[in-house]
């Protein structure tokens, strides 16, 4: 019987697969040329709602997370935080990361913390593959502006309206997918038909106002502007996201679509006629074209 392949194993929260994430993936995948399998561990859900109570906002939906970790040539593996919040750092090592999870090389950012209470850091880990004959790699901490790129700097940039910021720090354009619901259709008696979609509870909500966008449909990219908001031209009470779709006309209603923060453009303004909310619109449709196209000429 063939013998089973050891796995490069990056450990950490990697809620945001942000570019302080990235760094410990690639450190796994890099592995891959030494024949072992890259493996990246995530939890159930977030450690801090079964310590606390309350998760800390989430940035990126999970099928999107596992989507890219997949796309990138790692597998990963999903262990339920709560049935392993009290095992000993030792525990831990022995039971998830060597048993269950194989591993032949393990690697981690150098704040990682780990078994009960964190009482296990980079220093214990390195001497736990050590002992049991595990390569080690602890990754520093990446940083941005001289100050460490971390989920909480990236929440408080995505909620201020910072997407540009946000963008850079998570290395990848701020995205959602949600399921088109139908509207009003005040949009379409516009000249500019629209998506609604709902976020889902518990995820990181941008700051009410209109950004540029990018939508995708059938894998294909469309400039879009989004309001996120309650639309106050017309007096609403729900908050959502609401995009137009530049260059496209269909029916959209029940598909899961993924939209893409690009930019702020504004706040959310409340016109005084259908006529004058147009005209804004073609505006804003306008610089996010602008937008559109300068990002195709930039790196995030």
């Amino acid at each position: 019987m063939a013998r089973k392949a050891k796995t490069a194993l990056a450990l950490g929260t990697f809620d945001g697969l942000h570019k302080g994430h990235k760094a410990v993936i690639a450190c796994a995948l890099s592995q891959k040329e030494r024949g072992l399998i890259p493996l990246v561990m995530l939890f159930d859900s977030h450690p801090l709602l079964t310590l606390s109570g309350k998760a800390p906002d989430c940035l990126l939906q999970d099928d999107l997370r596992i989507e890219a970790l997949e796309k990138a040539g790692a597998k990963t593996s999903v262990i339920s935080f709560s049935e392993i919040r009290n095992y000993t750092p030792e525990e831990f090592f022995e039971k998830i990361v060597l048993k269950n999870l194989g591993a032949g090389f393990v690697c981690c950012g150098e704040n990682y913390t780990f078994g009960r209470f964190g009482a296990g850091n980079c220093a214990t880990l390195e001497k736990l593959c050590k002992k049991h004959g595990v390569g080690f790699e602890c990754v520093p901490i990446v940083k941005y502006r001289n100050s460490p790129v971390n989920s909480s700097r990236i929440r408080k940039c995505i909620q201020s309206g910072n997407i540009r910021e946000a963008n850079r720090l998570l290395g990848y354009e701020f995205r959602y997918k949600s399921v088109v619901r139908s509207g009003f259709q005040r949009g379409r008696l516009l000249g500019a038909p629209t998506i609604n979609q709902y976020f889902d509870g518990g995820f990181c909500i941008p700051k009410a106002g209109v950004y540029a966008s990018v939508t995708v449909i059938d894998g294909r990219e469309y400039p879009s502007v989004t309001n996120i908001g309650y639309r106050p031209t017309y007096e609403n009470n729900d908050f959502r996201s609401e995009t137009c779709i530049i260059g496209f006309d269909g029916n959209l209603y029940g598909q899961n679509l993924e939209v893409r923060l690009l930019d702020r453009i504004r706040d959310e303004i409340r016109f005084n006629s259908d006529e004058a909310l147009s005209n804004r619109i073609q505006l804003d449709a306008a610089e996010s074209r602008r937008i559109f196209r300068r990002r195709m000429r930039e790196n995030v």
